[in-house]
């Protein structure tokens, strides 16, 4: 087997693409299982994982990852792992991450599909232990970058004015609007600053040509399969139909798809309201993706291959976006014309996780001193003892159960 120059690796080191790809998929496979919290706090995962501790991506790389990923519609952190396990091993390794950090999470929803009415309500106390760990999780990403990539009045000042901006606009445009207009200002505002030297780059194992098929295939799937779904009244072209647009029109992932597959899976007469909301519940619990409700969803539609099915075409948009995008976003941020907007964009990214880490994370965590104290003590053992995060996650998961 040929050898390959993965991404991060120290120089002068070789393994081979096949090692490369395994290492992407079980890397992802080890966040899928503890990643708990909805994509911002799966940012902050990621970020210890592919950034601190496997150093597969600087700190620069991972934040214009995060603001492309921002910019595409579907699953933000989904895209984000994408893109990693891209810049690692290519194709097949776009495709191993997804893989693994999707899984586990598929797996434990579509068998809650199948046993829901067995489900505990007394749960709720390692629960609320769990959106707690995605606090400390989520300030101790917020702060690692605001250090990189925040310094500086005027870099502050973006970062301040975007999170007030996002928090005072609840819509999912801020973002989008916000990071636009970010890069904008920081292609004036740093129009003099130099490039950096040497600043690696995301080296995106695919052709531009490829690039184009994943751009033109996510297209024509838009708008092809509304058309073939009128045309033949196939509920299994129905569902594909469904959950596509679903994964194709909602920016930011997470929470915003819930309105769209409500609207589709309830209109349709697949799912009762009740079976919707418990299933919606039930996601809250798992790690990983909160675009695999779909797969719950599918599963209560037609089964297991309804849930199979329901998860590729939730995911398929995002997948051929972050896929298709990629190479002209390397291209653009080696462009030293661009480093400005760049650092602009950076800096912006940093506000949105500020503005996240209050709304709707804290907010939606923290409404005790008890559950302050929890939080606090995690966000402990992530910063200052450096505990691995699958233990953060089972001591707040601990915490909850005994303590709320």
């Amino acid at each position: 087997m040929s050898n390959y120059n993965g991404q991060g690796m120290e120089q002068g080191e070789r393994i081979s693409k096949g090692r490369a790809v395994f290492e992407a998929g079980w890397t992802a496979l080890k966040l899928g299982l503890t990643s708990f919290g909805g994509p911002i706090a799966h940012l902050g995962y990621f970020h210890q994982t592919y950034v601190k501790k496997k150093r597969w991506m600087d700190e620069e790389s991972y934040a214009d990852l995060v603001a492309l990923s921002q910019f595409l519609p579907g699953p933000a952190s989904s895209q984000v792992g994408i893109g990693v396990g891209l810049t690692r091993a290519g194709m097949w390794g776009a495709i191993a991450a997804w893989l693994g950090f999707t899984l586990p999470s598929v797996v434990v929803l579509m068998i809650f599909a199948g046993l829901m009415h067995t489900f505990d309500p007394g749960a709720a106390g390692w629960i609320q232990g769990l959106k707690i760990v995605a606090v400390a999780v989520v300030a101790q990403a917020v702060l690692g970058m605001a250090g990189k990539l925040a310094t500086g009045p005027v870099r502050a000042g973006i970062a301040f004015l975007v999170m007030a901006i996002v928090l005072l606009w609840q819509s999912p445009l801020a973002q989008v609007i916000t990071i636009a207009a970010a890069g904008l200002a920081g292609l004036w505002l740093f129009r003099r600053e130099q490039a950096k030297e040497g600043k690696p780059d995301l080296p995106a194992i695919i052709s531009r040509r490829t690039a184009i098929f994943c751009l033109g295939l996510f297209a024509v799937l838009l708008v092809g399969l509304p058309i073939v779904s009128g045309m033949t009244n196939n509920e299994w072209i129905a569902i594909v139909d469904s959950f596509y647009r679903a994964g194709s029109l909602v920016f930011g992932g997470g929470h915003v798809v819930l309105p769209l597959l409500e609207s589709e899976t309830l209109a349709n007469g697949w799912l009762s309201r009740e079976e919707f909301l418990t299933g919606y519940g039930a996601t809250q619990a798992v790690p990983g993706p909160l675009f695999t409700f779909a797969a719950y969803l599918g599963m209560m539609i037609n089964g297991i291959a309804g849930g199979i099915v329901a998860t590729l075409a939730i995911f398929l948009p995002g997948f051929l976006l972050i896929v298709g995008a990629l190479p002209f976003w390397n291209g653009m941020r080696r462009n030293a014309k661009l480093q400005g907007m760049l650092t602009g964009m950076n800096a912006a990214v940093v506000g949105i996780l500020f503005a996240a880490l209050y709304h709707p994370i804290w907010t939606s965590s923290i409404h005790s001193p008890v559950e302050f104290v929890i939080g606090a003590g995690l966000f402990g053992m992530l910063m200052f003892w450096k505990c691995p995060p699958w233990l953060v996650v089972l001591a707040g998961a601990v915490a909850g159960q005994l303590l709320l």
